[in-house]
C-alpha cells in the first residue's frame, strides 16, 4: 500500500513566560502563553525516522526565554513577529511559523490612592491575544480578546423568532444578556500601533455592547462588529464567538411569590453559540 504524509507539522505549546522589567521609578510585568508551530519538509523525520532536519521542541522553547530576554516585549505582535522571523531561519526545513500569544493581565495595587511599584493583582477585563504567522513573505498578524465577560440587566429581548410544534420558549422583550466574547480582527496594514488599537478596538466592542436595544444576539454581534470599523481605521474585518449565557426567570409562584424580572437562575449548558464576521466592503 502507498501512503502520502500530508500537513506535517510540530511545535511546543503552553510555554509560560513572565518578565518583569525593573526600573528605578517601578517594575513592569508582562504574563504570556506562547504557542509555536512549525510545517515545512519533515518528511523524513514522520517516514524514516530521520531527525536531522528538526529544531527540538525543547529548543524553542528556550528560544521563547532567550529572545524576551534580549528583546523588550512592548506589544505581543511585535514579539511574535520577531519569533516567527527567528524560527523560519532556524530550521532548514521550515517553510512557514506559527506563534500564538496569550498575555493574561495584571493590574498594579492602589495603596493610599497611589500606584504601588512593584505589587499586583490579577487585572480583568479579557485576556489580549495574538497570532503571528510567515513563510518569509508579508506575515499574517491577528489580534484578539478572550474571555471577556459582559452582562447587561435589560435592553435585550427575543420576539417573533420562528416557532414550530417543538417550540417551548416564550417570547420576551426584557432580558438580561450575558455573553464571554471572544473576538479575532486582522489589521490593514504593518504600520499599527498595536497596543493602542487593541486597547481602542477593546473599548469599543463594550461601548457597542451596552448602547442599543438588542433584539438578539446575532443583532448585537453586527453591531460591535460596524462600530469597530468605524472607530478603528486599521481594522480590516473582525469575528465574534457569542456564547448566550442564559439567566432564566425563576418560578417562585409555587411559593405564593411574584418574580418581576428580578430572580434568575444562570446556567451553564446547554446555550446558545453565536459566531460571525464584519469585514469592510470591497464594493
Amino acid at each position: 500500500m502507498s501512503t502520502v504524509l500530508r500537513d506535517a507539522g510540530y511545535g511546543k505549546s503552553e510555554v509560560r513566560l513572565v518578565k518583569v522589567s525593573r526600573r528605578p521609578e517601578g517594575h513592569d510585568l508582562r504574563d504570556l502563553t506562547v504557542d509555536v508551530g512549525l510545517e515545512g519538509d519533515f518528511d523524513a523525520a514522520y517516514t524514516k525516522g530521520e531527525n536531522a532536519g528538526l529544531l527540538a521542541t525543547d529548543t524553542m522553547r528556550n528560544t521563547v526565554y532567550a529572545l524576551a530576554k534580549e528583546h523588550p516585549i512592548d506589544d505581543i505582535e511585535t514579539f511574535g513577529l520577531r519569533l516567527v522571523e527567528h524560527f523560519l531561519s532556524a530550521g532548514p526545513g521550515v517553510a512557514r511559523a506559527r506563534v500564538h500569544i496569550a498575555e493574561h493581565p495584571w493590574a498594579r495595587l492602589e495603596i493610599g490612592g497611589r500606584p504601588h511599584e512593584h505589587a499586583f493583582q490579577r487585572g480583568s477585563g479579557g485576556s489580549r491575544v495574538a497570532t503571528v504567522a510567515g513563510d518569509g513573505g508579508e506575515p499574517d498578524i491577528e489580534a484578539g480578546i478572550d474571555d471577556l465577560l459582559v452582562l447587561k440587566t435589560t435592553g435585550s429581548g427575543w420576539e417573533g423568532f420562528l416557532r414550530d410544534r417543538y417550540t417551548s420558549l416564550p417570547e420576551t422583550s426584557d432580558r438580561i444578556l450575558a455573553t464571554i466574547i471572544t473576538a479575532r480582527w486582522s489589521y490593514r496594514g504593518r504600520d499599527v500601533a498595536y497596543g493602542a488599537s487593541w486597547l481602542r478596538v477593546r473599548e469599543t466592542i463594550l461601548e457597542a455592547f451596552s448602547d442599543h436595544y438588542s433584539p438578539s444576539v446575532q443583532f448585537t454581534l453586527h453591531h460591535m462588529g460596524r462600530a469597530v470599523l468605524d472607530a478603528v481605521a486599521d481594522v480590516e474585518r473582525i469575528s465574534f464567538s457569542l456564547p448566550n449565557k442564559h439567566h432564566l426567570l425563576y418560578d417562585l409562584e409555587r411559593f405564593e411569590l411574584e418574580n418581576e424580572n428580578e430572580i434568575f437562575q444562570p446556567t451553564d449548558e446547554p446555550y446558545g453559540l453565536i459566531e460571525g464576521t464584519v469585514e469592510r466592503s470591497t464594493g
